[in-house]
């Protein structure tokens, strides 16, 4: 199985995730009435609490390949490191432009402090840089993908409290609120993607490629995604059945925003997706002839950037507030598609600046050729 083979369910997982996210900001954003009341909308939201871990799962396995692929070409352990950190850089400062940008396009009501506002970019890009840091102290495989996992269950464990009776008041907002989510609101926003929970997830995901990227795995994916399958299960289950029992480790038990039970249920159904993934792939269903998910998993940052403009902000293609689930099912049709197109766009000429310019420049002196001849 080549390479792009192998890895197109990856692509897949990025493109469910926009699917995701699509469904879940056009219908917060466009429903109205009795609509945002209703089961279907609540249920699209509980959906949309999948999208964000998957995309930071999808990150820490991402930079486990990257990782492998420069340890094979005997790159050092410094300079791989290096890479991955800078990669991290650029996503957040990504992040902090687009902020930017919604703040500059959200006048004359958007307030400043919209410039600041933790958002799931933010995190990706923080999250990292800090495995660039322990792909750097944990040089062999085995010893990242343990300290990977480690620092995934420790975030999990310490969010219930640093959400209530370890709060860190002491801190300026806009830097407890990648810790919290607490905004300017004097209380965490379970809206918002603080560091505590959302980074887990992207170690969880480092360690699964980690192993999933070693020799025998390699050799073996489809054995191996059935045991990440298997373990997925196990801790959906273990996760129901922590859930249930009366003892409680906090002061503050929040089981759908802070608890760590509820972040092992979505490790868990994490794992699941990529068995489900790995396997649609495979048959042959996914990439047969043509895959959108495929398609636009590859460029989702520019994908997320997009859409977020056609959806909460000043061009949002209905109105907010007011539709049937009807119309705001046919706007996420709309969206859907045009990010469909507008990755194909991408894919075609990324790469090709130079000669569009070329050739935009060819044409320009075509045009003027006849007034000069």
């Amino acid at each position: 199985m080549s390479g792009k083979q192998r890895y197109d369910y990856i692509d897949w997982l990025r493109g469910l995730a926009c699917l995701g996210m699509f469904q879940t900001h056009c219908y917060d954003s466009w429903l109205g009435g009795s609509a945002r009341e209703s089961s279907f909308f609540h249920w699209s939201q509980l959906m949309g609490t999948i999208p964000a871990p998957l995309f930071l799962f999808l990150a820490g396995v991402s930079c486990a390949l990257v990782t492998d692929r420069m340890r094979r070409r005997g790159v050092s352990a410094n300079r791989a490191a290096s890479m991955i950190i800078r990669r991290g850089a650029e996503i957040l400062g990504l992040g902090l432009l687009l902020r930017l940008q919604e703040f500059l396009l959200g006048q004359p009501r958007a307030p400043w402090t919209d410039l600041l506002r933790v958002d799931i970019l933010n995190t990706i890009g923080i999250s990292i840089m800090a495995i660039g840091i322990v792909s750097w102290m944990a040089r062999g495989r085995v010893a990242n993908a343990l300290l990977a996992a480690a620092l995934a269950a420790a975030i999990a464990l310490v969010t219930p409290p640093l959400w209530t009776t370890w709060r860190p008041r002491w801190l300026p907002w806009y830097f407890e609120s990648y810790i919290n989510g607490v905004h300017i609101y004097n209380a965490p926003q379970p809206w918002l993607f603080p560091l505590f929970p959302w980074m887990a997830f992207a170690f969880a995901g480092l360690a699964a490629g980690l192993i999933l990227f070693a020799d025998w795995p390699a050799r073996n994916p489809g054995k191996t995604i059935a045991l990440f399958g298997g373990a997925g299960a196990g801790l959906l289950l273990l996760s129901v059945w922590l859930d249930a029992r009366p003892e409680k480790l906090y002061a503050v038990y929040d089981y759908w925003h802070t608890s760590p039970n509820f972040c092992m249920a979505r490790v868990g159904i994490l794992l699941l997706l990529m068995l489900a993934g790995y396997t649609w792939c495979r048959s042959g269903a996914g990439p047969a002839v043509f895959s959108p998910l495929i398609q636009m998993g590859q460029p989702s940052l520019l994908v997320y950037w997009v859409h977020i403009e056609f959806v909460y902000g000043r061009f949002s293609i209905l109105p907010k507030r007011v539709e049937t689930i009807p119309t705001a099912t046919m706007g996420l049709a709309i969206i859907f598609v045009a990010m469909v197109l507008l990755s194909m766009a991408r894919t075609r000429y990324k790469g090709r600046g130079r000669e569009i310019l070329e050739r935009l420049r060819g044409m320009r002196r075509g045009l003027r050729s006849p007034a000069t001849g």
